[in-house]
């Protein structure tokens, strides 16, 4: 019997490139017509706001000056608003001499901030510890003073971004551990525990922010005793902190709620107590499903801390106001828009890094997948 012989197929051309930067264009911008268009509308609107910013912020701005006859062009940026004001804006109120302890400050809260952010090996988890706990003691033996040789300051002295990292720093710091505690007696067994809970939380999420701190400023010395000798800015930390750990237990009541039913039976059949099974098991998942919102929530505080306007306080918006009503720097509209402008950009850095360090630490936490 003949073999069958298959006739040969004609001779095709190689396959297209199937990878590099023209075609990736191709297939994400350019894949059709209507997606060519929206590319070519979108980079002309890109362009036209790029050299706007461009021209308006740096090639037209003005940099340096004492007043306001150095911002004249009104098309350009004025700068020099900034540069002559960054040491009120930095430091506030805080006396001249003793500003060196602020720049320790910062740098030690930079060092906080590096620890969590990076790895250092094996000694990662003991110096993120004593980071956590050694920093808000030395920031406050430093910023206040009174002891070990450093001359007293009051808060009320305190102002600008520092003002502005302080009530953010306590405030988040401080709501935290406050809003696990509620979190927990709110899903407590016990009637009255949870009740009480529930009721605390219930109310200061339906009283105004601003209400909170007028009420912690003027009313608190009324109820506690000598209540005249707790500082002002002290008592709005604690508004702060009180407000807002509130917020927190909702956040982790949602962490928790988000945990399965066979995770607290399990750890009950193994014969966990309800205080190791709550910090061994649950209260770490809790947390862990609870990050995004719980750093949204840091960054509303963040945000926030503009409020103690209304009390008299110069944070560091409070600040700039101040600055812009200097009758040598009363000129132009467009020194109002620069100043509003560096605002922003300073708090749209803080909290996008805020923003970026939760999305690494979901990565990092995500065991799952």
């Amino acid at each position: 019997m003949e073999p069958i012989l298959k006739p040969f197929k004609e001779q095709q051309a190689p396959p297209l490139q199937s990878s590099g930067f023209v075609v990736w264009l191709r297939s994400n911008f350019f894949s059709t017509w209507i997606n060519s268009l929206m590319t070519i509308g979108l980079l002309w609107v890109i362009y036209q706001i790029g050299s706007f910013v461009i021209n308006w912020g740096f090639i037209d701005a003005v940099w340096f000056g004492e007043s306001a006859k150095a911002c004249p062009n009104v098309h350009g940026a004025c700068w020099a608003f900034v540069t002559d004001r960054w040491r009120l804006f930095v430091y506030g109120l805080y006396p001249s001499e003793l500003r060196w302890r602020v720049d320790v400050f910062y740098g030690l809260g930079a060092l906080t901030i590096a620890a969590f952010v990076f790895s250092f090996g094996p000694i990662t988890k003991r110096l993120r510890l004593t980071m956590f706990i050694g920093f808000p003691i030395a920031a406050y033996i430093l910023l206040v003073g009174g002891m070990v040789g450093l001359k007293y300051v009051t808060p009320e002295d305190f102002g600008g971004l520092l003002l502005t990292v302080v009530i953010a720093a306590v405030g988040i710091f401080a709501s935290i551990p406050l809003g696990l505690i509620l979190m927990l007696g709110r899903t407590s067994e016990l009637k009255v525990i949870s009740k009480v809970c529930a009721y605390y939380i219930e109310f200061w999420r339906g009283v105004p922010h601003i209400a909170v701190i007028v009420m912690f400023v003027a009313l608190l010395p009324i109820f506690i005793p000598d209540g005249n000798k707790i500082d002002i800015v002290v008592r709005a930390l604690i508004a702060f902190a009180a407000f807002n750990s509130a917020y927190m237990a909702e956040v982790f009541r949602g962490g928790l709620q988000s945990i399965p039913a066979g995770q607290f039976e399990a750890s009950k059949a193994i014969g966990l107590s309800y205080w190791k099974m709550m910090g061994y098991i649950i209260l770490p998942q809790a947390i862990r499903n609870s990050v995004p919102a719980l750093v949204n929530t840091c960054i509303s505080i963040f945000k926030e801390t503009t409020i103690v306007l209304l009390i008299g306080f110069s944070d560091f918006l409070g600040i700039i106001q101040l600055s812009l009503e200097d009758p040598k720097w009363l000129g132009p509209p467009h020194i109002f828009s620069s100043a509003y402008v560096f605002a922003a950009l300073i708090y749209f850095s803080f909290t996008f890094g805020m923003s970026k360090y939760s999305l690494r630490l979901e990565n990092r936490t995500n065991v799952d997948h």
